[in-house]
């Protein structure tokens, strides 16, 4: 490269960062509290598998069949709670704290209702678990299990629907420290429950099940603390508290701006709740690899989760202030930080593949298997971090609706049939289920991206070209 090639490249560089930098800066701090609570979650998570793991290989594979069973109702319930991050950060920018606490009531009178469902839903299919083609030997595990799980859904709604509204607020601090107690619960409980450690009973993967119920309604009963009793949270408060006349309408609003986020999350988990059942196929061996391996892959997905969570919320700032210029800008910016972290995920993954694996289980074929899938993870990382971004950057716009019609094609029209060609055609067992996921994010990618983009331009011909700027501190 010439000397004047590269004096260009450089000041590309240096103009690029110039553009971003207040969006690099807004998004870390507004992310990172949401970042230390994913990796708080992550932690949890690396500590209930390798827990559950250490107490036997048939606890490890029945605890990847029920956790990937209900996946798609609980990230169903946190898509749906997260379809009032956009209002609220839109009557925030604006100042309107009585209304934006209006909204949470309508919120959570909503998100209840909808936990109700799929409480009822998933307790009816609690009566037909034998049929989903799974170990006979696992079933006694499962069932116990199950209906502990079932339990944990209602707290985590409310929870999820004010975690939502403090996001919406910008202040992505007090969930954190809510959640990560709620971890540190979560963490002691396990130990004393499952190895019946402290005097409590030796419970195996029941105990797990209880430890996680019991942190889930504790961190619900905090947050609604929080809101009740904190200064900052007074106009939010009378306002939830406000019953006049007009609540209806709110709720109906939610519903709008909920439904398809909610449906989207839903969709996209329920291919990798089919992968657990598609895995489960070729035995426990390749389903316990693959729980291993799926937690694993959330830290990736759990910190590119937090800069689109906190892409969403700017991006709501933006919309309510009529700036499309910022809403680009962010979005941009969130997808520079976001493939970054993709990179940084992946040589990880590659790096300290068995360390990580083993960690999970120390049988040496679930390790095997596992590393057969480090691949595939790799593949779908860019993939991955591309579809939250733009996701989360359409969530902020409130213009939810192109996220059902993507959900089904990416992950029920191009990922489910290629999962099977691979996974069962050509006998690729786990492996292939994890290649095609790689094909559906791809999809997912490019259709979020174009439907962004359509987006801004529609709002761009409707507002003003003067609208006020946001900044980005």
């Amino acid at each position: 490269m010439s000397r004047s090639s590269k004096v260009a490249s450089m000041a590309h560089r240096v103009n690029i960062w110039n553009t971003y930098k207040e969006a690099y800066i807004g998004l870390l701090r507004l992310g990172l509290p949401v970042l230390v609570t994913q990796v708080g979650i992550i932690v949890v998570s690396f500590a209930d598998t390798m827990m559950v793991g250490a107490y036997g290989l048939d606890e490890l594979a029945a605890a990847a069949f029920v956790n990937s069973f209900f996946m798609v109702a609980v990230v169903m319930q946190i898509g749906f709670a997260g379809g009032i991050t956009p209002l609220i950060g839109a009557l925030y920018s604006k100042g309107q704290r009585h209304e934006a606490g209006r909204t949470l009531r309508a919120g959570l009178q909503v998100n209840t209702l909808v936990s109700v469902f799929f409480m009822a839903l998933m307790g009816t299919l609690y009566f037909f678990i034998d049929c989903f083609g799974q170990p006979e030997e696992l079933l006694p595990l499962i069932r116990p299990y199950y209906l502990v799980v079932l339990s944990s859904l209602l707290p985590m709604a409310i929870f999820n629907c004010c975690q939502q509204t403090a996001n919406g607020t910008t202040d992505t601090a007090m969930p954190m420290w809510l959640i990560l107690g709620a971890n540190v619960l979560n963490i002691i409980g396990n130990y004393a429950l499952i190895f019946g450690n402290f005097g409590c009973p030796r419970l195996g993967l029941l105990g797990a099940g209880l430890s996680t119920l019991t942190a889930r309604a504790l961190a619900c009963i905090g947050i609604l603390i929080c809101f009740s009793h904190r200064q900052r949270y007074r106009d939010y408060w009378q306002g939830v508290r406000d019953s006049s006349a007009g609540v209806g309408a709110l709720r109906r609003e939610v519903w709008v701006t909920s439904y398809p986020v909610g449906i989207q999350s839903g969709v996209e988990c329920a291919l990798w709740s089919l992968g657990a059942v598609v895995s489960g196929w070729f035995g426990k061996v390749q389903l316990a690899s693959y729980q291993v391996v799926n937690t694993i892959a959330q830290l990736g997905f759990m910190i590119y989760l937090s800069v689109g969570t906190a892409t969403s919320i700017k991006v709501a700032n933006c919309t309510g202030l009529r700036d499309v210029t910022g809403i680009r800008r962010v979005a941009s910016a969130g997808l520079h930080l976001n493939l970054l972290l993709g990179t940084l995920a992946s040589v990880a993954f590659i790096v300290w593949t068995r360390p990580l694996i083993h960690l999970f289980s120390p049988d040496e074929s679930v390790i095997l298997s596992a590393m057969a899938l480090i691949v595939p993870l790799v593949i779908y990382q860019y993939g991955d971090a591309v579809q939250i971004t733009y996701a989360n950057a359409l969530r902020g716009t409130s213009e939810v609706q192109p996220l059902l019609w993507i959900a089904v094609i990416s992950y029920l029209a191009i990922g489910a049939p290629l999962m099977l060609l691979l996974a069962v055609g050509a006998d690729m067992g786990n492996i292939g289920v994890y290649y095609s996921f790689s094909g559906a994010l791809m999809s997912a990618s490019l259709l979020l991206w174009r439907a962004f983009m359509r987006a801004c331009r529609r709002k761009e011909q409707l507002w003003q070209p003067s609208a006020k700027s946001l900044s980005y501190d």
